[in-house]
């Protein structure tokens, strides 16, 4: 299991009955988790202590409650390379919205230390940075995390809002004046756009939803839709790739099936190396590694 442990401004405290207990910066917050199968004591002071609570419907969705915490704040990251951004790290924004999100996935950090390294690394001349394609890309956590690395990233999420709040990211990590590509747009589409024009990336990095919809409507189901995207985005990698990434929170691809996708539609044609593992959170309660989904990895070497 590939884990995210080298945080300080975020720690998951202690997990019980489908619930988990994490400290983000100075702010508590219970939200629930379908992997805690376990209902064992709430010994950790902190689930009395909490500043936020997202509390399931039994019909689905759910509600936030708040004790005293505030509409945004702010935590960062550091990774394992000397980095462009400001002395902070990475700032990401925080704030509760939908369905128990805080704007960050936490554990996506593994693979922002796994893939800046191999940016860092790469002898590419200064005209000629390394390209990154950040697929589903969110708040830009992954695209913070590249451009941070000395790559040229090209941002694509459907959502506008998601697009804003990733460029707010970026300012407060000194990134601001970074070569980032801010595009709202679907996924597929644009994909498809950029094996017309005969675009390439070094490095390419997806984390699509479960189940989604484009700017104009689009469905997305992941179960029907993620082979022939890994197949066509394939497709954008240079002569001389560096990675390709996927991340999935779905139960049912399992890193064997990720492994078995990237090198059918990869190493078959390539070459290279595939690994794909679980990810995870270590509890610092209990000593165990929370699972948050698997992820993919492809490299050139």
């Amino acid at each position: 299991m590939w884990i995210a442990d080298r945080w300080k401004d975020y720690e998951v405290l202690d997990t019980s009955n489908g619930e988990k207990l994490e400290r983000w910066g100075n702010y508590l917050l219970v939200r629930p988790d379908p992997q805690v199968l376990w209902n064992t004591p709430h010994d950790h002071n902190g689930w009395r202590k909490k500043n936020g609570h997202y509390h399931r419907s039994n019909k689905g969705g759910g509600e936030w409650e708040f004790f005293n915490l505030p509409n945004e704040w702010s935590i960062q990251y550091q990774l394992p390379i000397k980095g462009i951004c400001n002395a902070d790290g990475l700032t990401f924004h925080l704030k509760p919205f939908s369905f128990k999100h805080t704007g960050l996935f936490p554990e996506q950090a593994t693979n922002w230390d796994w893939f800046s390294s191999i940016i860092n690394s790469a002898a590419r001349p200064a005209d000629k940075p390394v390209k990154v394609l950040n697929l589903f890309a969110y708040t830009g956590g992954a695209t913070l995390a590249a451009a941070a690395s000395g790559a040229a990233v090209t941002h694509v999420d459907a959502s506008k809002g998601m697009v804003t709040w990733a460029k707010e990211n970026a300012v407060s990590s000194g990134l601001g004046d970074a070569p980032i590509r801010w595009l709202v747009d679907d996924c597929v589409k644009f994909v498809e756009r950029e094996i017309r024009r005969g675009n390439k990336y070094d490095g390419i990095i997806m984390d699509p939803p479960s189940y989604g919809r484009g700017p104009k409507g689009e469905i997305w189901k992941i179960e029907e839709s993620i082979w022939p995207f890994i197949e066509l985005a394939s497709q954008l990698l240079s002569e001389d790739p560096l990675f390709f990434l996927i991340n999935s929170y779905t139960t049912g691809l399992q890193p064997a099936v990720l492994s078995y996708m990237l090198n059918s539609a990869i190493t078959a044609k390539r070459g290279g190396h595939v690994e794909s593992q679980e990810i995870g959170l270590p509890v610092t309660q209990s000593g165990l590694i929370l699972p948050c989904g698997a992820s993919g990895r492809w490299t050139a070497k």
